[in-house]
């Protein structure tokens, strides 16, 4: 196996081997949400007119998911890896930055999509949302665990403690995540905070996910596309950059 494979493969081994916290654990709490938030709200939220309010939670809360467990991944491995000091072992490999970046965003990638799949199976019983578009469904959960596996790679090489991590995590992934649209639409919204939805690459990635499912969204999915694709080109470019310069993780 070349080098970047035998790295993808440990890092599906490292969340897999604990797949009870990885994946087991996340689809219990998107359980929670779908059935606390479909029992108090849907009879009292209606969003689109053929589309119930508990169908309409299921692609959100799905997304939701893989995007948060993609980040995790990633960020999780590599702050794991520099305070254990495990990490000089990967860096006396001859493995190029590339090598390093897809190793990791695919088992970003990977993990993102497993969880995202279990809840999908277990929520799809309380709303039976449908699919008329798969082919966007996944072009979407795979582009957006991507982007958010490289992110998860920029913020694990920034962070230098768990503490740190943790405060990304609360600050940025979790605001970003519930400010986009997944318990509702931004419609709904007065228009300021319609404007900041508009401004989180989040929105983009769970209304054209969602678009998949009915077809019918906020915005178009083309747009959606088009913002998820720019987002993943910046954020993948800014964590190539900082593994081609070693930063934090070769001084």
């Amino acid at each position: 196996m070349t080098g970047w494979q035998t790295l993808y493969y440990k890092e599906v081994l490292r969340f897999w081997k604990v797949s009870f916290q990885t994946v087991a654990a996340p689809v219990l709490t998107a359980v929670l949400y779908m059935v606390i938030f479909g029992h108090v709200l849907e009879d009292h939220v209606k969003v689109y007119d053929t589309v119930s309010y508990t169908a309409f939670l299921v692609p959100g809360l799905v997304m939701m998911s893989v995007l948060q467990n993609a980040f995790a991944n990633s960020s999780s491995s590599l702050i794991q890896s520099k305070i254990m000091g495990n990490l000089v072992f990967v860096l006396l490999t001859p493995m190029s930055h590339w090598a390093w970046f897809v190793a990791y965003v695919l088992s970003s990638v990977t993990r993102g999509l497993a969880v995202g799949l279990g809840v999908l199976l277990v929520t799809v019983w309380f709303g039976q949302p449908g699919m008329v578009a798969p082919l966007w469904v996944l072009a979407f959960a795979v582009l957006g665990s991507a982007m958010l596996g490289a992110l998860g790679l920029i913020a694990g090489l920034w962070a230098d403690k768990f503490d740190q991590l943790a405060g990304f995590q609360n600050f940025v992934i979790m605001p970003m995540t519930f400010l986009s649209g997944v318990f509702y639409s931004i419609h709904s919204l007065p228009p300021f905070w319609q404007t900041v939805s508009h401004l989180n690459p989040f929105f983009y990635m769970i209304d054209g996910f969602r678009y998949g499912f009915f077809g019918v969204s906020d915005v178009s999915p083309w747009v959606s596309l088009a913002v998820v694709v720019l987002a993943l080109l910046l954020v993948g470019s800014v964590a190539v950059h900082l593994l081609r310069t070693g930063y934090k993780i070769r001084s």
